[in-house]
């Protein structure tokens, strides 16, 4: 079709936005003339090439700039020739082959954008220059600013490819949307997706960016001994912004899945599926982030797989963990379903939800000692393990308070190493309506507490030995059930234990006390 967008290209000269919108729409609609039909759903890059084409002063279509869309030719120089201010780069349906770098730093304003458009990477051996990325748009000390990368797939099914797809370093205005990586990325080099935002008050959205087919570990790639591990999933550890991570896919990545936790800025990873990485399947950071509405899951594990942690919490404060699901069904779990790491100052999670099972003692949730207050609210964790703890508070002086309210620990775990629904060993923490049912094994408890000032109340304990054992100082216990599934009493005390307070409770099967001093009892049922 010869067109305005053939003119413009031809002519090699630049032009006005709102002429060249003129010219187009006496020959065809926008998404005609690039390859997009109307029946495509809302949402899609199509629909968004209207907004688009009213932003940026210069649309190209790449391929009447001279690309090949048949995946033949490389069509890294057209991308080079035609990079620019103002400018966006438009790809038609078709595969287009690419075996170095395009670099472009310093822009104001730049976008690409595809519709049924792949790009499909050398593999290792053929890619020429740095083997990293296949865009570099924006660096640390010459950052773009407002970056459009829009509607591409990535087809990395060949040995030996995988590669990452777009290094993007910004002030602000990232938008990043709808990328799909086919293939597990086999090469060794970086994993497909790393964003920073550069200034605290800019903000970035990368939006349905999946890879399901993760990457393999670098012992087994052309790259061996040039990299830790392998590639990440999508990194983001420079932020300083507010970034959005919505609806994004990753597969299982040796070197953490989505690793969101180095900056000072504000992380949202709203929605999404994550699976099977090491170290951590999602792992953020920064002050006032978040992760809501996201699914976790471990059902692989590979031979070099060593710490499949689900949601790891770090490095910041008002942290916030929100409607997740996180499940590990793999028949040797190698790690926690959530942990809260020493560098947070503070943590809520709630309608967190963990289900554990396999023949691997492990945990549930995790608090590290050193670290600020945290909030457990209207959750539960399931634990169907040789053992293990539902949730393991660890604590030293100093450390934040702690409070769990409303939260479930279920499962027939037994009572290796960790033997206690939960174990408790820091001072001032708090439950309030908890529940815990543990009859698995022989000596599992409901609670194991050695902190100062434990309040208890409001809730059911159950458990194969004593559902509450205490060696803490100023344990107070009220309105509680507590009931052995066995023959044992319903609480336990040590000569640890000290002015220990037990009110109204329903203890049934009464209390085993090994010389604790200064207990106290107010109406308590046996």
């Amino acid at each position: 079709m010869e067109g305005a967008i053939g003119a413009l290209i031809d002519s090699g000269k630049t032009t006005n936005r709102r002429s060249w919108l003129r010219g187009l729409a006496t020959t065809a609609s926008a998404g005609a003339l690039f390859g997009f039909g109307s029946t495509t759903a809302a949402g899609s890059t199509a629909d968004r090439l209207d907004r688009y084409f009213e932003e940026f002063g210069t649309v190209i279509d790449i391929v009447e700039a001279g690309a090949d869309n048949t995946g033949t030719e490389s069509v890294v120089d057209v991308i080079r020739e035609h990079r620019g201010d103002d400018t966006l780069l438009v790809f038609p349906p078709g595969e287009y082959y690419m075996d170095e770098q395009v670099r472009f730093t310093g822009f104001e304003k730049f976008g690409l954008a595809g519709n049924d458009a792949t790009l499909v990477p050398a593999d290792y051996q053929t890619f020429d220059g740095p083997q990293y990325r296949l865009f570099r748009l924006g660096v640390e000390y010459s950052p773009g600013t407002r970056l459009v990368f829009d509607g591409f797939d990535i087809d990395q099914t060949a040995p030996d490819t995988g590669i990452r797809v777009i290094d993007a370093v910004v002030t602000d205005g990232l938008e990043v949307r709808d990328i799909s990586v086919r293939g597990q990325h086999d090469s060794g080099t970086w994993g497909p997706g790393r964003f920073t935002i550069t200034d605290a008050s800019g903000t970035g959205l990368v939006e349905n960016f999946e890879a399901p087919d993760g990457g393999a570990w670098v012992d087994e790639t052309p790259n061996d001994g040039n990299l830790w591990r392998g590639p990440t999933g999508l990194l983001a550890n420079s932020n300083n912004g507010t970034l959005r991570f919505v609806d994004c896919v990753l597969g299982g990545f040796p070197d953490n899945g989505l690793y969101a936790s180095g900056g000072s800025g504000k992380i949202v990873v709203d929605g999404g599926v994550f699976k099977n990485s090491n170290a951590a399947c999602v792992r953020v950071g920064g002050q006032g982030s978040v992760v809501r509405n996201a699914t976790i899951e471990v059902d692989q594990n590979r031979p070099q797989d060593s710490s499949h942690r689900g949601l790891r919490l770090e490095n910041g404060n008002d942290l916030r963990a929100e409607n997740v699901t996180i499940r590990n069904y793999e028949p040797l779990p190698n790690s926690h379903g959530v942990s809260v790491m020493n560098s947070c100052e503070s943590v809520w999670m709630e309608d967190v939800n963990v289900k554990i099972s396999g023949d691997e003692v492990d945990h549930g949730v995790v608090i590290s000692p050193e670290c600020g207050d945290v909030v457990l609210l209207d959750s539960g964790i399931e634990l169907d393990t040789p053992g293990g703890f539902g949730v393991r508070i660890h604590g030293e002086e100093g450390a934040g308070d702690v409070i769990l309210e409303h939260v479930n620990v279920v499962g027939e775990a037994g009572d290796e190493s960790g033997a206690a629904g939960i174990r408790c060993d820091r001072d001032n923490v708090r439950f309030g309506k908890v529940a815990v049912d543990q009859p698995g094994g022989t000596n599992r408890r409901a609670v194991v507490n050695t902190g100062d000032n434990l309040k208890i109340y409001d809730g059911f304990y159950r458990a194969t030995e004593h559902p509450i054992i205490d060696l803490g100082t100023g344990t107070w216990v009220e309105e509680v059930y507590a009931k052995s599934h066995g023959d044992a009493e319903a609480i336990c005390l040590y000569d640890e234990s000290a002015d220990v307070y037990l009110k109204n409770n329903k203890l049934r099967g009464g209390i085993e006390d090994y010389g604790s001093e200064g207990l106290k009892t107010v109406g308590n049922e046996y």
